[in-house]
């Protein structure tokens, strides 16, 4: 069981990028899949997630209107597409899954079985 994020870089302040996780040993299909993000010094925040079952989306309110969350289930994979990026994005981000997490608690990180290694995304101004 193995969860792998990619996609970080450097972007300029207000640029995109687009994250994926990957899962190997496992399908993603109706698990709850979750983007998190840790910077220098502070706590890991949830940014969005995918609840299990109803497959509704979550955001975190420093990233409403700006990030999008979606999946492939085809490619086993998981996106998290950033918009208008801000110097306060920089983090190292983190995927997760688990069976069954329902509602806007899959925000919080405490459910979580598996996590991926983490993806360093830097924002200049």
């Amino acid at each position: 069981v193995q969860l792998q994020a990619s996609g970080g870089g450097l972007v300029q302040a207000g640029g995109s990028l687009r994250l994926s996780c990957a899962a190997s040993g496992f399908t993603l299909d109706y698990r709850a899949i979750g983007w998190f993000r840790q910077a220098p010094g502070k706590e890991r925040e949830g940014v969005s997630c995918i609840s299990s079952g109803d497959l509704n989306t979550y955001y975190g309110n420093s990233v409403k209107g700006r990030f999008t969350v979606s999946r492939d289930n085809a490619k086993n994979t998981v996106y998290l597409q950033m918009n208008s990026l801000k110097p306060e994005d920089t983090a190292v981000y983190y995927c997760a899954t688990s069976r069954r997490i329902i509602g806007g608690i899959c925000l919080n990180t405490s459910p979580y079985e598996y996590w991926g290694q983490g993806t360093l995304v830097t924002v200049s101004s």
